[in-house]
């Protein structure tokens, strides 16, 4: 938990994330709704929100836990 606090104060974290989660959660939108958004048919909106989310709920955690690590790293040298 404590690396995604640590990631929602680093603006680089943030840009980061957002980032991959507009690729990955469009492309988990196609692959999992393609079908209906080709045939204009009613999509998940429910599922595609989750599609964008948990890439960037999963890609802050990793770099703020990473950027954690680091800092500790970084403590124990001195």
């Amino acid at each position: 938990m404590n690396g995604l606090l640590y990631a929602f104060h680093s603006a680089s974290i943030l840009r980061s994330a957002i980032r991959v989660a507009l690729v990955v959660g469009t492309l988990l939108n196609i692959i999992n709704q393609g079908g209906a958004i080709w045939k204009g048919a009613d999509i998940d909106w429910f599922h595609g929100l989750l599609n964008y989310l948990v890439p960037f709920l999963v890609s802050s955690y990793s770099a703020g836990k990473k950027g954690l690590e680091d800092e500790q790293q970084q403590k124990e040298r001195k």
